[in-house]
């Protein structure tokens, strides 16, 4: 049985990352991608299915862990009755081999240790050929071949490698698992001891240009390390997690592949990389998206390969039980294929931050907007399925309307800021229309709450981005009566949920955790709407229900104290990301406006 989602720590190299488990077992690696196909593939299924447990083979008393400072090297402490030892794990940036490495260090006494290696190729269905030749481990079926080196001896134990070896005080054992081509030759072997420094340098370059100097900086150096680890380097694509069908709910079917570029997730992304003063990884993110985004504006999808594919059919893995029974688990994801209005304002909003931001201009790019922006001018008016990309019928979605506002909105300060070409006054008139609509039908004066969707009787804790984008003050009281209504139907032990599932809405049965991207917009809500300290209570909240190396999946049950959905989720360590810095914002003007310590904050920065 799979470990807690909160019991996974996460190694990647900027291809393809692993999730390594406190007990020592990695459980989910793709490879060489992170939308290959798994070759260990226990977290979504049981042992057989692949996995590599690497731990003390007597009874462990004491089990620690940390990233090395700056980096996404693992660290794993084991104390036993007869000594202890470190297990480091990490895959060393590349260009060519892919490897992943494990190294065991003696610290104290000696340390009997337990190896077991089972390979299943194409999600733990296909059981390899091993042979041993050249002082390696070779296993490849298909397409994929993984070469192990280490000095231990191996033996065979019906379709797995095992090995059992004592490591004394000061004595080091790596172990090198590298991909390649089953038609290509073996790697050569290669200095762990060096790579590991290497590594080090590589990670600490990096982390070391955060610019952000506030009271959280280490969540948010950590977060920003763990949205490294989550783009592809070849491309600049960002995945929204590093893994498949991590269940909303356990033992429900609300389990999606996440291994994809989301559009939605743009301008949050790009928002958090340049306030982190990361500008080459913001330039090379939003080059992904034009690049994806590229073609008829009426063909925009909410999601893409990380290379721009756009064809991301959906299929199930029937082999595999689900992470704790639930099932389906699934490849692909369908709704790559719906119309959502948001993602034509998050384009635009994307390009607007970047322009501000001195990311320098592109005239291609700005045609594109402009016929993103035609589009929109009579496509606004449609329904959708909105952000939360329900399978039910599709709809007037409020968010989905304030987006396409934001759409505007942006194409306009385009003209008038950076002196771009377009219809002004054309523009501003639609945009004054969609203002319009939405304030009419999207917010319920009796209910007191911009709602779900326009006649619905519910509402969204996406009506929390409103101030967010800039389509009306925090402070406007029909946002202070939304917010006042979310926290009533929405939140709860201090959590908010997306909304109230319901299968007329969105196809699906009910079940699932609270959503931390929403419980963050609720804290920058508060926090410009003068409610500093409240705020603040709730952002260490979120900070406390991270895993003990600081990671956070999508959802979160508060009853059971357990994560939910896939992980480690980029959003979530993006919100983290922009509510640290909005909150180290608003701590700064209240500092500046005192006597009046409360004073609100108007405008949301990303909407200036």
């Amino acid at each position: 049985m799979a470990s807690r989602i909160e019991d996974y720590a996460l190694i990647g190299d900027t291809h393809t990352a692993a999730l390594v488990g406190r007990d020592g077992s990695i459980d989910w690696y793709c490879v060489p991608r992170f939308d290959s196909a798994a070759c260990f593939a226990a977290l979504l299924g049981t042992q057989d299915n692949g996995r590599w447990l690497l731990a003390p083979k007597d009874e462990v008393r004491k089990t620690s862990r940390r990233y090395r400072d700056g980096t996404l090297i693992l660290e794993t402490e084991y104390r036993t009755e007869g000594g202890t030892a470190t297990v480091i794990d990490w895959m060393p940036p590349h260009d060519t081999n892919i490897d992943l490495i494990r190294l065991v260090v003696g610290i104290k006494g000696q340390v009997r240790m337990a190896m077991e290696l089972i390979i299943r190729f194409d999600y733990g269905w296909v059981v390899p050929w091993v042979r041993r030749r050249d002082g390696l481990l070779e296993a490849l079926a298909g397409p994929d071949a993984l070469d192990l080196r280490t000095d231990i001896k191996l033996e065979g134990k019906g379709f797995s490698t095992v090995a059992e070896f004592t490591v004394t005080e000061g004595q080091e054992i790596p172990f090198v698992l590298t991909w390649r081509p089953s038609h290509g030759a073996p790697p050569e072997r290669i200095d762990a001891r060096r790579a590991l420094a290497e590594t080090e340098t590589w990670w600490r370059g990096w982390s070391g240009r955060c610019t952000y100097q506030g009271p959280w900086r280490e969540a948010v150096l950590r977060s920003l390390i763990t949205l490294k680890a989550l783009t592809y380097a070849p491309t600049g694509g960002i995945v929204a997690a590093v893994t498949t069908s991590l269940p909303e709910w356990i033992g429900g079917v609300r389990n999606w592949d996440y291994r994809y570029c989301w559009v939605r997730d743009a301008t949050f992304t790009l928002y958090a990389l340049l306030l982190a003063g990361y500008q080459d990884e913001a330039r090379a993110w939003r080059e992904w998206l034009l690049r994806a985004a590229a073609g008829n504006p009426s063909e925009l999808q909410i999601m893409y390969g990380l290379s721009g594919e756009r064809r991301l059919l959906e299929y199930n893995l029937d082999w595999l039980p689900g992470y704790e029974g639930s099932a389906p688990v699934r490849v692909g994801n369908a709704a790559s294929q719906q119309f959502q209005l948001d993602v034509y304002g998050e384009i635009m909003d994307s390009a607007h931050i970047a322009r501000r931001s001195g990311i320098e201009p592109n005239e291609m790019a700005w045609e594109f907007q402009r016929q993103l922006l035609e589009f929109l001018e009579s496509a606004w008016e449609r329904p959708d399925e909105g952000i939360w990309e329900v399978r039910g019928p599709r709809r007037h979605f409020t968010h989905s309307k304030v987006m396409a506002w934001v759409g505007v909105d942006r194409a306009i300060k385009a003209i008038e800021r950076f002196g771009r070409s377009g219809p002004l006054d054309r523009w501003k008139a639609v945009r004054h229309r969609i203002h319009e609509q939405v304030c009419r039908e999207g917010y319920d004066p009796e209910r007191g709450a911009f709602m779900q969707y326009y006649g619905a009787a519910q509402v969204d804790a996406s009506a929390l981005m409103i101030p967010l984008v800039g389509f009306l003050p925090a402070t406007d009281p029909r946002m202070v009566a939304t917010v006042k209504r979310i926290e009533q139907e929405l939140v709860e032990h201090g959590f908010v949920k997306r909304y109230e599932p319901q299968p007329s809405v969105d196809g699906l049965p009910p079940g699932e955790g609270s959503f931390l991207t929403c419980t963050f917009w609720l804290a920058d809500n508060l926090a410009l709407m003068g409610h500093q300290k409240r705020a603040l209570d709730l952002f260490a909240r979120l900070l406390d229900i991270r895993n003990d190396v600081g990671l956070l999946a999508e959802e979160y049950d508060p009853v059971s104290g357990r994560q939910l959905g896939n992980f480690p989720q980029a959003l979530s360590h993006i919100s983290l990301i922009n509510t640290a810095y909005n909150l180290t914002r608003c701590a700064e003007k209240s500092a500046e406006d005192r006597p009046a310590a409360a004073a609100p904050v108007q405008q949301h920065p990303r909407a200036e």
